[in-house]
């Protein structure tokens, strides 16, 4: 069965534009051209993946308030930016919101699709694995690889799937730097080094949220980041 694709865009024609290639390479495409509307579709029935424009009609921000309400409902969804909006500080935003990339509209058709198709293989993983139990404890750190959970001192954290590969990849190897560019090959997703610098971000965030003593990722300058023991 094609993976379902969401897009919420409220220029139909650009809309139109993207369902058609997105659907010449196999995908269902629903199109949704306002917050309101495809939340009630959310709610009904989650996509594989939702493309979300920051901008929707008279609300100016109403791609963010989605993208929480999504990630909400959905933890391990992939969700992706696709807007003309290209402000570091709206990129950090929607980043820390939860979104796994955040492209802008100028990027190329086969661009874009090559960033929907790596999101959606690391799903396909994940349920490739989903009769395995394989873990990995790292001192207080304790990730379920199948099912994409996390947990730090018994309690969990909500990670996105690009936040999870990351924190698998330097919890896997402690004491080793890893490179952004290896981080983004962990993640199996193409991103620029700021945004893998946001994601690590808020990455740490979440772990101080539940424990305002956490330190054990570890920035080494010039070069990447390590899980620190």
């Amino acid at each position: 069965m094609p993976a379902t694709i969401a897009i919420v865009e409220d220029e139909i024609a650009i809309a139109e534009n993207y369902r058609d290639a997105l659907r010449r390479s196999g995908y269902t495409v629903n199109l949704y051209s306002s917050r309101p509307t495809a939340l009630e579709a959310f709610q009904q029935r989650l996509p594989d993946l939702a493309v979300i424009d920051v901008g929707l009609g008279a609300e100016v921000e109403g791609g963010f308030e989605l993208c929480r309400e999504l990630r909400a409902m959905a933890p391990s969804l992939p969700i992706l930016f696709l807007t003309a909006r290209d402000s570091e500080l709206d990129i950090i935003s929607g980043l820390r919101l939860g979104a796994d990339d955040y492209l802008t509209k100028d990027i190329s058709l086969p661009h874009m699709q090559a960033r929907i198709n790596a999101l959606l293989r690391r799903v396909s993983v994940l349920k490739d694995q989903s009769g395995d139990s394989e873990t990995l404890t790292q001192g207080d750190l304790d990730l379920d690889i199948s099912r994409l959970h996390c947990h730090w001192r018994g309690e969990h954290v909500d990670l996105t799937v690009t936040e999870f590969w990351i924190v698998h990849a330097l919890a896997k190897r402690p004491g080793h730097v890893k490179s952004r560019s290896q981080l983004m090959e962990a993640a199996r997703v193409v991103l620029d080094d700021n945004t893998i610098t946001s994601h690590v971000k808020r990455i740490r965030r979440k772990f101080q949220a539940l424990d305002g003593d956490f330190n054990a990722i570890g920035t080494a300058y010039g070069m990447g980041y390590r899980w620190q023991v």
